[in-house]
């Protein structure tokens, strides 16, 4: 019997031949198809390619409240480091997969393209001049279970998948709901968090079901930051410090976390029309506003105007984010081939106010917050998918999939109010917001591109004991041309135990509409030579069309293109132990980075082309990088079933990724300014400020109605390129243990302590700390540094 659950759609190019959350039940054993793969399986060992499969229980049994977070400490190969005093990155922070930029990873919801987010990393965190999926819009109260290929996938599902592809399966209960209350905070005593879930099922008289969530999630700031040791005052008239040196309060930064509120709703819904046919529609909204401090200005500070901040002020970065999407389709058959059509739209806004601060330009007048512009994305996709299987070689049948996509993407950047930006004439003092300069009108940007797809995807069990996939697929975008990507995988069981995987594939990745549009002068703070200080100078990022950007060499850019090989083994007696080893080598062509600045001082060319701008210095996007990574991943897991002690689960996952360049490439007036353009820094942050080696050990013990785990994290040492030099980052395990026993039928408690022996990063050197402040790395920490954090998690079922 077939039994077909909400989240149709996932077939290796988009949502047909059984579908990823279609499941079939043989006797007592369930199959699944899970994503990268049509052919039903009994667990993840089964597959053909490496996937992991971690159901919503396990993700909420972390602890953990944000989506990225949770999946981070579940599969090794994921990254999501923590940062601070980073703009807008603040709120919505790259997470990664093998090592990789952030945008070389394929978001699915219910087997469907998910749209990225408006915001640029622009600031020196890992995936520096990329864009994602905002994961934490996604609320765990909604997840049923999330997928993860860890393979190449571009030819499978487009642009984007060269990586890896992550699946978020939407529940699909047609009654029934729960209710969840989870408080906690850090043993400093900051850091409060309170989350609220609610998730129900409606049955629609037997012929569908609509599943609601709905999550509200308050979370306030930690900090971390040392005492600043730089003097506050101006020097009095005679030349002595101000003796109000000695009484002020020099703890002034804040670097950790940011504080802020996030409501998200996500709504997953199936109707029957026949037995043959029905209409299917998931999508959502989440709303969040953060609040994170910049770097604090100082009384003697050249920006601040001290009738209005006489003891400096830290400037407030309040950004709204506001995320939407809808897919609607529909599944049926005819002349006994299974389509699926959908349309779908999602739009992400990144809306920057800045609280707290003056336009020292303005004088005394001027107001202390600014509206400073808004960046947004709009995605819609639209495709037709149709999948057969047909009698093939050997008494076999052969799967076929085939169908067309169109997908128009866009960008906007809206301007910020006048004061945002604006230089007035107060005593020669900077203009704009301090904290972040607003979008100037010069800035504004309303494009869009669009690409046209079609693919054909071929899967067979040859034999009992060995099956293939192959797809094709050839993509068309409005602004660079045309792409044409392969994938070859296969499965061979030596034995009932004992199987040999692999895949070789080639794949792409268009630049996205963030990177070609991306546009703004704003003030960054950079190292001057002479003394050491990092002093703020307007630069200016210029986009793809921009004359600025032609004029230095850049301009058009060109898609990624990816080479990759994966070869693994598989082991499962069957009897509660497994095993998959696989080793992995990716080539990346042509990747996209954001440059370094260059400046009047780079050359006589580029001096003279800065001379026609506001900007001191210029950076943009260019093809500049080729990149080899490769990585071993190691999962493996032990259950133990007894009479009289209950069950046992033993786990231990293990990941190394090591990524090298092996060359750099710029163009025009550029050429041979590789230090400018892709320094020592930025090396470092391509290929050491990930950890190489990541890992997990975990012990869980059920028995009765009580559940206890304990899980040992690791996370390996890390390098960070510094303006004097690199500082290396030693590696730290860190453990977690939680505790869960069931009340009664419906009710049931969740304790536990994550960074259980309250571990910290290594410090910075004395000599990096910028004036003491920055006391751990503030930016890419692998696990953050807040320490420990202790929560009690109470849920209703009904």
């Amino acid at each position: 019997m077939r039994i077909t659950s909400l989240a149709m759609a996932i077939s290796l190019g988009v949502a047909s031949i059984p579908s990823i959350a279609t499941a079939y039940e043989t006797s007592s054993i369930e199959k699944i198809t899970v994503v990268g793969s049509r052919i039903a399986v009994r667990s993840e060992t089964d597959t053909i390619l490496p996937v992991d499969v971690i159901s919503g229980e396990q993700l909420q049994a972390t602890g953990l409240l944000e989506t990225s977070k949770a999946l981070q400490y579940a599969i090794p190969s994921f990254s999501f480091p923590t940062s601070a005093i980073t703009d807008g990155t603040d709120a919505v922070r790259p997470a990664s997969l093998r090592g990789l930029s952030p945008d070389h990873t394929l978001v699915l919801v219910n087997g469907k393209r998910r749209h990225g987010s408006a915001l640029v990393h622009t600031n020196g965190t890992v995936g520096k001049g990329s864009s994602n999926v905002d994961l934490n819009a996604i609320p765990l109260t909604s997840i049923k279970r999330i997928e993860v290929l860890r393979d190449g996938a571009a030819a499978l599902y487009g642009s984007d998948a060269i990586a890896g592809v992550i699946n978020i399966v939407l529940k699909d209960s047609a009654q029934g709901g729960e209710l969840e209350l989870t408080t906690g905070q850090t043993y400093e005593g900051d850091g409060e968090q309170v989350r609220f879930g609610w998730n129900q099922g409606f049955d629609l008289g037997g012929n569908g079901f609509i599943n609601t969530s709905l999550e509200i999630h308050d979370k306030s700031s930690t900090d971390r930051s040392g005492v600043y040791n730089r003097a506050f005052y101006p020097t009095l008239p005679d030349g002595s410090q101000d003796p109000r040196e000695e009484t002020v309060n020099k703890d002034v930064f804040e670097i950790g976390d940011a504080d802020f509120r996030n409501y998200a709703f996500m709504l997953n819904g199936e109707y029957a029309l026949s037995e043959d046919a029905s209409l299917y529609a998931f999508g959502g909204v989440s709303d969040r506003k953060t609040s994170s401090g910049a770097f604090f200005r100082r009384p003697a500070d050249s920006r601040n105007v001290l009738e209005v901040y006489p003891d400096g002020f830290l400037p407030k970065l309040e950004p709204e984010v506001l995320d939407a999407s809808l897919y609607v389709g529909t599944k049926f058959t005819a002349a006994e081939w299974d389509f699926d059509i959908s349309v779908g739209h999602g739009t992400n806004e990144f809306e920057y106010h800045v609280a707290e601060t003056i336009n020292a330009s303005y004088g005394p007048s001027s107001p202390n917050e600014f509206y400073a512009g808004t960046l947004s994305t709009r995605e819609t996709n639209i495709s037709v998918d149709a999948s057969n299987s047909f009698d093939f070689f050997n008494d076999s049948e052969l799967g076929l999939a085939v169908g067309v996509n169109y997908r128009r993407n866009a960008y906007e950047i809206e301007a910020g109010e006048l004061g945002s930006y604006d230089r007035g004439d107060y005593q020669g003092k900077s203009g704009g917001s301090q904290g972040f300069t607003g979008f100037t009108p010069e800035s504004e940007v309303n494009e869009s591109r669009n690409n046209k797809g079609v693919y054909v995807q071929a899967e067979n069990q040859l034999t009992d004991d060995f099956n293939w996939t192959a797809a094709l697929r050839y993509e068309n975008y409005s602004d660079f041309g045309s792409n044409t990507s392969a994938k070859l995988s296969a499965r061979y069981d030596l034995t009932d135990s004992l199987a040999f995987r692999g895949s070789i594939d080639s794949g792409f990745r268009a630049p996205s509409v963030q990177q070609l549009y991306y546009t703004s002068i704003s003030t960054q703070f950079n190292l001057n030579p002479a003394t050491g200080i990092l002093e703020p100078q307007e630069t200016g990022t210029f986009n793809t069309v921009s004359d600025i950007t032609h004029a230095l060499g850049g301009g058009d850019l060109n898609p990624e293109k990816s080479r990759s090989v994966t070869a693994g083994i598989v082991f499962n007696n069957h009897d509660g132990f497994s095993v998959t080893l696989d080793a992995y080598q990716i080539k990346l062509e042509d990747r996209i980075v954001l440059s370094g600045t260059v400046n009047d001082e780079t050359s006589p060319e580029v001096a003279a082309i800065l001379a026609n701008t506001a900007a001191e210095n210029a950076r943009f996007f260019v093809n500049g990088v080729d990149t080899t990574t490769k990585g071993l991943e190691l999962v493996a897991s032990q259950k133990v079933e007894t009479q009289n002690f209950g069950e046992f689960d033993f786990s231990l996952a293990y990941s190394y990724k090591k990524t090298e360049i092996d060359s750099i490439h710029l163009p025009g007036v550029l050429s041979g300014t590789e230090d400018d353009l892709f320094d020592r820094r930025e090396r470092v942050r391509m290929t050491e400020a990930t950890p190489a080696n990541t890992g997990n050990i975990g012990f869980t013990h059920s028995y009765g109605d009580l559940t206890t785990t304990v899980r040992a994290n690791y996370f390996g040492s890390y390098t960070i390129g510094y303006s004097a030099a690199n500082v290396e980052f030693g590696g730290k395990w860190t453990m977690d243990v939680a505790a869960h026993y069931q009340l009664t039928d419906d009710l049931s408690l969740s304790a536990g302590v994550q960074n259980l022996f309250d571990t910290y990063p290594d410090e910075r050197p004395e000599d990096n700390r910028f004036f003491g402040n920055f006391v751990y790395p503030q930016a890419n920490a692998p696990f953050g540094f807040n320490g420990g954090y202790y929560y009690l998690t109470a849920k209703y079922k009904y």
